[in-house]
């Protein structure tokens, strides 16, 4: 991998992440990593205890990841949630609405044009995780 950007404070994590499939064999992990086939609802009854959860994008056009990082913060998730992969730099914005604040991408993040996409609309329309309220609901309570 490439670049990673974090949004935390804390330190990154470095063990490694195993499969979903290792983790439910062996639960002493405290790394998942999900491919995008996954169902990232198997983890929920061991969110309290896991530090970091990967997302695979294999390829930057494979939208699945951002619905599993939606599915692990409503549930409760408050670790690291890392998009891992094929990462272009115009989806980390919609990436972190939907929970994710680590990205380890392919090639390397040009920060000065995040912090401009970042900047670029203040309001959203989409449901998000990140607390922001949508202008439908911001204008219809």
């Amino acid at each position: 991998m490439g670049d990673l950007v974090r949004f935390r404070d804390d330190e990154a994590h470095e063990e490694p992440a195993v499969t979903l499939d290792g983790f439910l064999k062996q639960s002493n992990a405290t790394a998942v990593r999900l491919e995008p086939t996954d169902d990232p609802r198997a983890l929920i009854p061991y969110l309290d205890r896991l530090s970091l959860i990967e997302v695979s994008f294999p390829k930057f056009r494979d939208g699945r990841g951002f619905s599993i990082g939606s599915i692990l913060r409503e549930a409760g998730y408050a670790g690291e949630l890392r998009a891992a992969g094929d990462i272009l730099v115009d989806q980390i914005v919609p990436l972190r609405r939907c929970g994710f604040d680590a990205i380890l991408t392919e090639a390397e993040i040009d920060r000065d044009t995040l912090g401009k996409l970042a900047g670029l609309y203040a309001n959203v329309y989409q449901k998000t995780v990140d607390g922001r309220a949508p202008v439908w609901a911001r204008r219809h309570g």
